[in-house]
């Protein structure tokens, strides 16, 4: 069996992603930011941060956030961004799917517009498992496939192509049922539409909501 890349490069997507999530966060994606986070507690573990645009959403009661991010641009953004951060934030490189961090080593996790592009949702989301103590919560916030068939039959087309140009996002993964196959209770998922731009129309549907680890 292969083990993950270390790391990734998308230098070109990488910069547009900053560009594009700086005008969203404007939008009405700091709102779901805030939502995503209320009452976080204890030490956290944040994958694909992508350039920090979470950190400055944690609340007082987070302890530490671990956050991961593969991508050398998106991690030195982040880097500067966890230096103004309201709480102790530490940016590493990794890839979802091969964490670099002990069994049961997180209170909670974040995934946060990153479960979309992982090459396999299904090992990122292991091994979220893994490093969450039995108990601990998931928050997640991604772009969803679509419950109406006709955008999610554009989205299915899409698909073909879509990854090769927006650095590995799908955008049509039932992403909220994969977390429920992985070993995750939902108790909390609000779905909505979100389109900050007039290409967003493939990734508008999203979910915001809170997971539980099975002990």
């Amino acid at each position: 069996m292969s083990r993950p890349k270390a790391g990734v490069s998308h230098p070109v997507f990488a910069r547009l992603f900053a560009r594009c999530g700086a005008v969203a966060e404007r939008l009405g994606a700091g709102a779901h930011r805030d939502e995503l986070l209320a009452g976080l507690e204890g030490r956290v573990i944040e994958v694909g941060a992508g350039t920090g645009l979470n950190f400055a959403h944690y609340p007082a009661s987070v302890a530490e956030v671990a956050a991961v991010e593969p991508e050398p641009y998106l991690r030195a953004r982040s880097t500067e961004a966890a230096s103004r951060a309201p709480v102790a934030v530490r940016v590493v490189p990794g890839v979802a799917a091969a964490l670099p961090f002990a069994d049961g080593a997180f209170d909670a996790a974040v995934a946060s517009l990153v479960l979309c592009s992982v090459p396999d949702q299904g090992a990122a989301l292991d091994e979220l498992r893994r490093v969450l103590r039995p108990g601990g919560e998931l928050r997640f916030y991604e772009h969803v496939r679509a419950e109406a068939p006709s955008l999610a039959r554009l989205q299915r087309a899409l698909d073909l192509g879509w990854p090769h140009l927006a650095g590995g996002c799908h955008t049509a993964r039932d992403t909220v049922s994969a977390i429920e196959r992985a070993g995750f209770t939902v108790v909390a998922c609000r779905r909505f539409r979100f389109r900050p731009g007039v290409l967003s129309t493939p990734v508008s549907p999203h979910a915001i909501g809170r997971a539980i680890r099975h002990a």
